[in-house]
């Protein structure tokens, strides 16, 4: 049965352009760039320089009451979906050319060299191989990773060599082509695991005492040797401690990821381009933003100039009226999207400021022990404006500093009590840490319960497990496999 009720809700909704600005405002200079050029063809209402038409505003006021209200579009003909759509922006036809040649992007050219798997096909058809054995051959160097690591077991490539190429081979011929495969540069591609990795790289170098000893211990104690019970391999082997340290040396001389050495990849590399920069002025700090995220926009004359033909005209016809209404279209979102652009512009430095007048003291210095505690909402707080919003602009930008280029969000961090009471940074906390570690003895080095001691004596209070946890947040190995001998 079907019922008619009346319901009265309170909701509240973001607009299309509030999306499409917060889109905006989390997009890094590269990427606003990018925005701003794929704008470029579909409203030819909008354009480059700082040309302005002051013809635009009389027109559009005089003829935009009349064709707002009788030939404007009803909220029921907007699909709500197409304006969340990254593909609904409209694209505007302009150049940022606002900054000088000297801050014009120097594009880098990229070598279309060979790919790593066609370097190794290409020095796997220099051996004499039948053609069994060169099908074989193919698809191992097919299954090589990035690394240089085939990551499969044999049986699993036994399998697929008879599903998906329609060979069938035993096990044995697999391995003898295998072999022939691990003879391919660079040393040691082709193994299965890093043991094998640094045992082929061994067995390549010429024939000495410390080679053959590093041999017998990747060969015979390789566990031994991958957790650093140095007294049990030099028991083992009957060496003394100087033989012992001469064969770990070279063995830490190995690529234990041969793949990466290919000097011919052509692997892309990402280009940071920072979004501001600060510079110490006299002793002040001083912020600027990175022209290119500041083009000059203005609207077109010769849409201007179609106003100007219709007023003129006294026989307005239907297709004119069509024609002023689709302009009409066009000139609204590029007044938008001009006005977009300088709130972005607000944003970004408003919210760079506070977190620049907020960590004043390591801008100054360069000391990160100097870095407050600060969190998105200290900053959303100082600025009036929602923590999102400082997200966006944390979690994307760069900034240049007298101390190398940083990601905004690393000067963002959670607060600790000292000794004193007084607020500390986790990220100061961490520095000291990472120093104590570096200047230890690595013949002994220290356990994460004197670690937490030496940090308590020094003022910091924190227990054994966060120091831990501090630890392997810095990518530093317990102390056991921090020892060198």
């Amino acid at each position: 049965m079907l019922k008619q009720y009346l319901q009265f809700k309170l909701s509240q909704k973001l607009s299309p352009q509030q999306i499409q600005l917060m889109k905006m405002i989390q997009l890094p200079t590269l990427a606003f760039e990018q925005r701003i050029k794929q704008e470029l063809e579909e409203n030819p209402a909008l354009e480059s320089g700082k040309e302005t038409s002051d013809d635009f505003e009389d027109n559009f006021d005089e003829y935009g009451e009349e064709y707002g209200d009788s030939e404007s579009i009803s909220a029921e003909d907007i699909n709500v979906d197409e304006y969340l759509s990254d593909d609904e922006i409209p694209d505007y036809r302009t150049r940022v050319s606002n900054y000088s040649s000297d801050d014009d992007e120097k594009s880098i050219p990229y070598a279309s060299g060979t790919s790593f798997t066609q370097h190794l096909i290409t020095q796997l058809n220099t051996f004499r191989l039948d053609d069994e054995a060169h099908q074989i051959a193919e698809f191992l160097v097919g299954s090589v990773d990035e690394s240089g690591y085939i990551r499969r077991s044999i049986a699993d490539v036994l399998d697929d060599l008879a599903f998906t190429q329609n060979v069938y081979t035993t096990e044995d011929k697999i391995l003898n082509v295998l072999r022939i495969v691990q003879q391919l540069d660079p040393a040691g591609v082709g193994s299965r695991d890093l043991q094998e990795c640094l045992l082929i790289q061994l067995e390549r170098k010429p024939k000495n005492e410390v080679t053959d000893l590093a041999i017998s211990i990747i060969n015979k104690a390789f566990e031994q040797f991958t957790k650093k019970h140095y007294k049990k391999l030099i028991q083992k082997f009957n060496i003394s401690e100087e033989q012992l340290r001469a064969a770990i040396h070279e063995i830490e001389r190995l690529n234990p990821k041969p793949g990466s050495s290919y000097s011919g990849n052509t692997r892309i590399i990402e280009h940071v381009v920072p979004d501001f920069t600060i510079r110490i002025v006299d002793g002040e700090l001083e912020l600027t933003l990175n022209g290119r995220n500041a083009p000059d926009l203005h609207i077109s004359r010769e849409y201007s100039d179609m106003l100007k033909g219709y007023k003129a005209s006294k026989d307005k016809s239907r297709s004119q009226k069509d024609a002023v209404l689709f302009i009409k279209q066009k000139l609204d979102a590029a007044k938008w999207f001009i006005e977009a652009i300088k709130q972005r512009q607000q944003t970004l430095f408003i919210t760079m400021s506070a977190i620049m007048h907020y960590q004043k003291d390591y801008f100054l210095s360069g000391d990160e022990r100097k870095l407050k505690p600060m969190i998105l909402k200290d900053i959303a707080d100082e600025i009036n404006m929602d923590v999102s919003t400082v997200s966006r602009v944390a979690n994307s930008k760069y900034v240049d500093t007298p101390y190398g280029t940083k990601l905004i969000k690393e000067f963002f961090s959670e607060s600790m009590k000292n000794v004193e009471g007084e607020d500390v940074s986790t990220r100061e906390i961490k520095t000291i840490l990472e120093t104590v570690i570096e200047e230890e003895d690595k013949r002994k080095p220290l356990t994460d319960e004197k670690l937490a001691k030496i940090l308590k004596e020094k003022g910091y209070p924190i227990a054994r497990r966060t120091v831990a946890k501090y630890r392997e947040q810095l990518d530093i190995p317990v102390a056991r496999l921090r020892k060198q001998i």
